[in-house]
């Protein structure tokens, strides 16, 4: 597990075997995740900031990058990152939080996304070979207290009921 692009300020998380240099602002929740017994690959606590010399060299990439200011990554295993999303849902109310993290029309929706990945990538002399690995989760800065209370809360068992969503943010 490493903090993306190594912007940011980090502090050492471990939990068990497992350690490493994590965003301060990401530092409980990956701990959190990892008391859930979750693999994360990395994380970010702000895009735009890990990411704001890419329009010098690629001007193309300048909206993107203005468009994640306040936004986190984190990245997980695909199966593990399934899990992480459904630990987060069942520990809470579905609420506007839920919404967010599960409907894409929802004002500031996380984004999740699965990215096939080439081996020849990482081994440039063999043929292309792809595959599921990465499940990213990107959302906005201020759901982080919610998303770690609500893994907290899977991590010690704690589940809330199932019950009707309130859609009203997209229109459902």
């Amino acid at each position: 597990m490493t903090s993306y692009e190594g912007t940011h300020p980090t502090v050492l998380v471990q939990v068990g075997s497992r350690h490493a240099q994590i965003d301060e602002q990401l530092a409980p929740t990956i701990q959190a995740i990892w008391e859930c017994g979750l693999d994360t690959f990395t994380c970010c606590q702000d895009l735009a900031e890990s990411n704001a010399g890419w329009p010098e060299k690629l001007p193309h990439m300048a909206e993107w990058v203005e468009s994640r200011r306040g936004w986190m990554l984190i990245d997980f295993p695909v199966d593990g990152g399934l899990a992480f999303l459904s630990a987060v849902a069942n520990a809470g109310p579905r609420d506007a939080f839920y919404v967010r993290m599960t409907h894409w029309a929802a004002p500031d929706a996380w984004e999740v996304k699965i990215k096939p990945m080439d081996a020849a990538m990482f081994q440039e002399d063999q043929p292309s070979h792809f595959g599921l690995r990465l499940l990213q989760v990107s959302f906005p800065a201020y759901d982080l207290p919610e998303l770690t209370r609500r893994l907290r809360g899977h991590a010690a068992g704690r589940t809330v009921p199932p019950a009707a969503a309130d859609w009203s943010t997209v229109g459902r």
